[in-house]
């Protein structure tokens, strides 16, 4: 009975996968439509068809300059953000063989998060806030880099178990810059930008971090063969010929830039790199040659989704680090007690 039911999910895998990729074209496309501003269909396929056909232009010229110059760089970066922060998650759990582990536990966001807090508090510009954010990101995942290394017998556990403890060190580090930050001026800044939000990405900002996130992705996706062996334990994969530890430092450094470069712009997004895994193994099952493709599909689709509800559900934006949690932890809540009651 449970072979007849496995048969029939992989029958029925590449129509999900179909599916998820209509999914997300559909939304990719309507985000582009909803806004304080809206623009109907058939004037957004007119004005998308004017760049490639001589269409007669009968919109109105701030039609164009909403959806190419205010839009497209939020909704590109919002798609890239979820899918990289959704790749990195799964990518993680496997390697670590661990369901809990996502791209915050080894405390890229936290030290992302201290990074811009510390630019903040020193007024720096928006661009140099970007560029520590991403800097301190990077700092904290090579110190739990350098614990698992100066440890007699480094461990999986090790990995994580030093992870959280750079994660609450930056932490703590947020909540003193907190502290001591003017309350007027520096202290909300500080707040915004650590609740998440894309409301001010620019084209600068996916010209400089895009091909990062980008960058990150790639060798996730070509090592997806052996993200498989790997998840059999470090035993079988050695007696296959893997080199486990240098395989696992480079997913890492991969996941590293992707989550750093991710924080840097949208500030902290939490739950995305947790929950859209799971969703995304119940759905195309463990095998990591479709589960990085469908986390990454699901990924950004879920952060376009609740990027719109940020958009449009109040007549002040709502950072969407709120919405995230808000909709991510009760599913997650979900995920638990339906695996509880299989088991």
């Amino acid at each position: 009975m449970q072979q007849e039911k496995d048969i029939n999910k992989d029958n029925h895998r590449p129509f999900i996968m179909k599916a998820l990729i209509v999914v997300f074209v559909f939304v990719f496309s309507l985000s582009f439509m909803l806004g304080r501003y809206p623009i109907l269909p058939w004037e957004f396929i007119r004005i998308i068809g004017a760049k490639i056909f001589p269409i007669a232009r009968t919109w109105k010229p701030q039609m164009e300059t909403i959806l190419f110059q205010v839009r497209f760089p939020r909704i590109f970066m919002t798609a890239l953000i979820g899918a990289g922060l959704s790749c990195a998650g799964a990518v993680l759990q496997g390697v670590f063989h661990n369901p809990m582990v996502s791209p915050e536990m080894l405390g890229a966001s936290a030290g992302a998060g201290f990074g811009a807090a510390l630019a903040l508090i020193l007024s720096l510009s928006s661009f140099t806030v970007s560029l520590y954010s991403f800097g301190f990101g990077l700092l904290a995942v090579a110190i739990v880099c350098f614990i698992d290394k100066t440890v007699h017998s480094p461990s999986y556990l090790t990995i994580v178990l030093a992870g959280v403890v750079v994660k609450a060190l930056f932490t703590e580090g947020i909540s003193f810059i907190k502290l001591v930050a003017d309350t007027t001026d520096t202290l909300p800044a500080i707040t915004y930008w650590l609740m998440g939000s894309l409301a001010s990405i620019r084209m600068e900002d996916v010209m400089l971090f895009a091909p990062v996130i980008i960058i990150g992705m790639i060798p996730l996706v070509l090592l997806r063969w052996k993200i498989n062996v790997m998840t059999m334990g470090d035993d079988a994969a050695s007696s296959m010929g893997l080199s486990v530890k240098k395989l696992r430092l480079c997913i890492i450094i991969a996941a590293t830039l992707i989550t750093a470069a991710c924080v840097c712009v949208s500030g902290m997004i939490g739950w995305v790199g947790l929950v859209v895994p799971h969703l995304a193994r119940m759905l195309v099952g463990p095998d990591y040659r479709k589960l990085i493709s469908a986390s990454m599909l699901l990924g950004a689709t879920y952060l376009l989704i609740v990027d719109n509800f940020a958009r449009l559900m109040t007549t002040s934006e709502i950072p969407i680090g709120i919405l995230t949690a808000f909709f991510g932890a009760p599913f997650f809540l979900y995920l638990i007690m339906r695996e509880g009651k299989r088991t």
